[in-house]
């Protein structure tokens, strides 16, 4: 982590958010311990983090309907069903999309029911941010 400081923490950030589960926290915590500015380190954890959220969204747009119901086995009610429980939250759900275990689930759900690429990524990022930015006021009084 040491040599590879701010980029290695991007790079684990931008991963952390898309198929590979690790905590980016743990990397932040890393790089702010080697010696590298807190703020400076939030923001590209939050950024890096926010890319990756972006991919697993235009991941899920890539999705069609039909390999739900050839490959998972799932019935064409059930999925109307569950769109139109995401959709109830709209937009909204795109800031919880920092979420552990879930929030990649998030962010790939957004893209597959195709909602608004700008305001689903705007709203990802937002959260994780925010996330970020907790992380590191808690780091700052540490």
């Amino acid at each position: 982590m040491e040599s590879w400081g701010l980029w290695g923490l991007f790079l684990g950030s931008f991963l952390a958010s898309t198929i590979i589960p690790f905590s980016s926290e743990a990397l932040l915590l890393g790089a702010v311990a080697i010696g590298e500015n807190i703020w400076l380190c939030v923001f590209v954890a939050a950024v890096g983090n926010s890319l990756g959220g972006i991919v697993s969204f235009y991941l899920g747009r890539l999705g069609k309907w039909e390999w739900l119901e050839r490959f998972f086995k799932v019935k064409r009610e059930k999925i109307e069903k569950t769109k139109d429980k995401i959709s109830r939250f709209k937009i909204i759900a795109a800031l919880f999309a920092w979420l552990p275990v879930v929030g990649d689930l998030i962010a790939i759900s957004l893209g597959f029911m195709r909602f608004s690429p700008f305001l689903s990524c705007l709203f990802m990022s937002i959260g994780r941010f925010a996330r970020f930015a907790v992380v590191g006021g808690l780091l700052s009084l540490v």
